[in-house]
């Protein structure tokens, strides 16, 4: 059974930085993506991440603060996030796909439950 469980969120100031974990179970995928979702607004792409070369793709909200990584042996998903707003409080879902490297959610067939990042100004 394939599975993704995020971890990490949490409450952080303006400024802080927070490490979000998607571990995948089952099977291992072409491509994982980190996606988010704040009330009221549609779900908006945040980087994603080819598992064989690593080749990463980001969102213009994340360039410069946010990285995406992955531990190959922990089949496991990081996305390091610094610099951090209240404009990037959200859930954030861990996302996966087995084509390329896509910035829609329609792209993605396998999601997690998603972890809430609250970010205090």
């Amino acid at each position: 059974q394939v599975q993704l469980v995020e971890s990490g969120g949490g409450l952080v100031q303006a400024g802080g930085s927070l490490r979000l974990s998607c571990a995948a179970s089952g099977r291992t995928f072409s491509s994982y993506a980190w996606f988010r979702q704040a009330p009221g607004k549609e779900r908006e792409f945040v980087a994603a991440i080819r598992w064989s070369g690593g080749s990463t793709y980001y969102g213009d909200s994340a360039k410069g603060r946010f990285t995406i990584s992955r531990d190959n042996a922990k089949n496991t998903v990081y996305l390091q996030m610094n610099k951090l707003k209240p404009e990037d409080t959200a859930v954030y879902y861990c996302a996966a796909e087995d084509y390329g490297l896509g910035s829609t959610a329609n792209e993605y067939d396998y999601w997690g439950q998603g972890t809430q990042v609250t970010v205090s100004s």
